[in-house]
């Protein structure tokens, strides 16, 4: 792999990306990746420890490709593990 970040750089930006939202986990790893040009995707995928398509993800967000939900949320509405009463009655057979 070819270094362009020094280690002391690389242990920051893995202690800072540990810290964030998982939106903004995948915009910080896609800003560094276009900062980088050709091959930044990889590189950063492979320094920050992120899936390539998580950085893709990202970077569709940022050019405003993806759905976009408001940004005081985590997850689109009805995202996320659903409650385990939910679950129970739908299951049940009538």
């Amino acid at each position: 792999m070819k270094v362009i970040y020094s280690d002391e750089i690389l242990d920051m930006m893995r202690n800072h990306i540990s810290q964030l939202p998982e939106r903004l986990r995948r915009q910080y790893a896609a800003i560094e990746s276009r900062k980088l040009g050709y091959g930044g995707v990889s590189y950063i995928s492979r320094a920050l420890h992120i899936d390539r398509k998580t950085i893709l993800l990202g970077r569709k967000e940022l050019s405003g490709l993806c759905d976009n939900f408001p940004s005081n949320r985590q997850r689109k509405p009805g995202g996320g593990r659903k409650k385990k009463l939910q679950k129970v009655a739908n299951s049940v057979p009538s």
